[in-house]
């Protein structure tokens, strides 16, 4: 334990130092507003923008399906939630609920 231990704090104090070095082409080490800005074009290769969806996805965003509706049911009331991790969710809803 203590051998592991000390070799992940090797690694970090490692990895550290390989983040931390000075940059060599910047002597005095402060980064500059240009060095942090980056372009549009740069920034919307890797952030894309949700594209909206049509009506039919959008209507399953805000409607549950009836067994979905189900669970939830089954969750919000605290015994059926137990005895839906011992027996199953169907026989537990069943007991609780009534049949589905």
């Amino acid at each position: 334990m203590r051998t592991l231990l000390a070799l992940l704090i090797v690694t970090l104090a490692l990895a550290a130092l390989c983040c931390c070095e000075k940059d060599p082409k910047e002597p005095s080490g402060s980064l500059s507003a240009d060095s942090v800005k980056i372009k549009k074009e740069v920034a919307n290769a890797f952030v894309k923008r949700q594209k909206r969806s049509s009506l039919y996805e959008r209507y399953f965003e805000y409607y549950k399906n009836p067994m979905e509706q189900m669970h939830e049911r089954c969750e919000n009331y605290p015994p059926c939630d137990y005895l839906s991790d011992q027996i199953g969710f169907s026989l537990a809803y069943n007991r609780f609920f009534g049949r589905y």
